[in-house]
C-alpha cells in the first residue's frame, strides 16, 4: 500500500517497522518460553510497553485536546491498519493489546461525558501500563448475538440497573481481551429485559477498583499469549450514574468500535502471515536440502508463491475496506465481516505453508514457526467466529429473506 500513503504514514510505518524488528522480534526470539509463564503478569516486561510508548502508538485515538495523538478521520482507520500489521509482525498479541487502547479510546471520544475522558485520557497517556478492556461475550453468548434476530431470549445475561445515583451491574463476561490487566472496562449490560438486544442494551464505564468487580482468570489461550484474556465477574458492582455511555441503544452507537475493529483485526492477522512468508522467505533461500537450497525444488517455490498471492489479496480487500469505513459507504458492514473472514482463511493458510516449509524445524518452539501457526489460529473465532460472520454477511446482502427470525412467529 506505499503508493497510497501520506508522508506522515510512511514515517509511522517505518518507525513501527523500526520497532518491530529491533525491539519486538529479538525479545520474543530470545524469551520464547516467557509466553508459557503461568504468571501472566509476568510475560511481557514493563520495558515493551514504554517502547511502545516512546514510539508513539499506545495512545493513538486519544484527541490532541487531552495529550494524545490525533490521526486525520479521513484515513484514521488506514493508519490504524497499517501500524497494527507492523506490531503483529513482531507479536500478534502486543498488537492486541495496544490496539483494545485505539479502538476504546475512540469509543470513548464518541461517547463519554467530558470529565470522564479527562481523565481516563489522562490516566492512559502517563501511565505506559494502563489498558482498557470491551466487555461483550458472555458464558451464554457471544458473537451469536450480532446475527442479530433481536429478539428479548437472545439479549445480555448481564444486568444493570438504576439505583438512585448510581448503576448496578450483575453477570459474567468471558474472553475479553486484555481482561486480566485492564484497569477501565466497557461493560455492556441489559437494561430492558423485554426488548432485543439492539433496544434493551447499555455501555458502562467501570473501573477495575470499582466495588463489586472482580477478575476472575486469566485465560490460557494457544495464540497471541502476550495479551492476557480474561473474565470478568459483576456482583452488585456499583458504579456512578454518569458513567453509562449509551442507555439501551449501546449496540447501534458502538459501530465506531466495530467497524474500525475487523479491519484492526485483519491488519493483525496479515502482520502474522507477512511474518511467516519473511521468514520462510529467507530460510528456503538458505536451507540445503537434496544438494540444492530449498527454493530450487519446485514443489518449495510454488508453496512460497502461494503465500506471496494470499498476502496481497488479503491486503488488497483490507485497503478496499479501509476506504469503505472512511467513505461510510453502504457495504462498509457486510466488506468488514468479508475482509475479517478471507484473512483469517488465508493467513492460516500461508502459515501451513511456513510450517511445511520448515519441516521438522518448524514444529520446535524455539523456531518461532509454530507460535505464527497458532497465532494465526486464533484469528478464525477472535472478534466473532467465521461462521457466524457468513451469517452476518448474507444478513447484510439478504435483508428480507436471511435476515429474518428463524424461530417461531410468535
Amino acid at each position: 500500500m506505499t503508493y497510497q500513503l501520506s508522508e506522515e504514514q510512511r514515517m509511522m510505518r517505518d518507525s513501527c517497522r523500526a520497532f518491530a524488528d529491533e525491539v519486538i522480534t529479538p525479545f520474543v526470539r530470545d524469551n520464547w518460553q516467557r509466553e508459557w509463564d503461568m504468571n501472566a503478569g509476568a510475560r511481557l516486561p514493563p520495558e515493551i510497553l514504554e517502547a511502545a510508548d516512546k514510539v508513539g502508538i499506545r495512545t493513538l485515538g486519544i484527541p490532541e485536546e487531552f495529550g494524545g495523538m490525533e490521526l486525520d478521520p479521513k484515513t484514521e482507520v488506514q493508519t490504524f491498519a497499517i501500524i497494527a500489521e507492523e506490531i503483529a509482525r513482531g507479536d500478534c498479541g502486543l498488537a492486541d493489546k495496544l490496539v483494545q487502547n485505539w479502538k476504546i479510546s475512540v469509543l470513548l471520544r464518541h461517547l463519554a461525558p467530558r470529565h470522564l475522558q479527562e481523565y481516563w485520557f489522562g490516566r492512559l497517556i502517563n501511565e505506559p501500563q494502563m489498558l482498557f478492556a470491551h466487555c461483550l461475550t458472555e458464558p451464554r453468548g457471544a458473537s451469536d448475538r450480532w446475527l442479530p434476530y433481536n429478539v428479548p431470549e437472545a439479549a445480555m445475561q448481564t444486568r444493570a440497573e438504576r439505583r438512585g445515583g448510581e448503576w448496578v451491574i450483575n453477570g459474567r463476561k468471558q474472553f475479553i481481551s486484555n481482561g486480566y490487566d485492564a484497569g477501565l472496562y466497557v461493560v455492556y449490560a441489559n437494561t430492558n429485559p423485554k426488548a432485543g438486544i439492539l433496544q434493551g442494551t447499555s455501555s458502562f464505564m467501570v473501573p477495575r477498583d470499582a466495588p463489586g468487580l472482580t477478575v476472575a482468570r486469566c485465560n490460557e489461550t494457544m495464540g497471541g499469549r502476550f495479551m492476557n484474556n480474561g473474565e470478568i465477574v459483576f456482583e452488585d458492582c456499583r458504579i456512578p450514574a454518569d458513567h453509562i455511555l449509551a442507555e439501551n441503544d449501546a449496540m447501534q452507537k458502538a459501530g465506531v468500535y466495530f467497524h474500525p475493529g475487523k479491519i484492526i483485526q485483519a491488519a493483525k492477522n496479515l502482520g502474522v502471515g507477512v511474518a511467516a512468508y519473511e521468514r520462510t522467505a529467507d530460510y528456503v533461500q538458505n536451507y540445503v536440502q537434496g544438494g540444492r537450497i530449498l527454493i530450487k525444488h519446485q514443489a518449495v517455490a510454488w508453496r512460497l508463491a502461494d503465500m506471496a498471492i494470499r498476502i496481497e489479496a488479503v491486503r488488497s480487500l483490507l485497503a478496499r475496506t479501509a476506504q469503505a469505513v472512511s467513505d461510510k459507504a453502504p457495504d462498509a458492514d457486510p466488506l468488514c465481516n468479508m475482509t475479517k473472514v478471507f484473512a483469517s482463511e488465508e493467513i492460516l493458510k500461508v502459515c501451513q505453508h511456513a510450517m511445511e516449509l520448515h519441516g521438522g524445524n518448524g514444529a520446535m518452539l524455539e523456531v518461532g514457526i509454530e507460535k505464527l501457526f497458532r497465532d494465526a489460529a486464533i484469528f478464525l473465532h477472535s472478534d466473532s467466529t467465521a461462521d457466524i460472520s457468513r451469517f452476518k454477511i448474507v444478513k447484510a446482502l439478504f435483508p428480507e429473506t436471511a435476515g429474518k427470525y428463524a424461530g417461531p412467529e410468535n
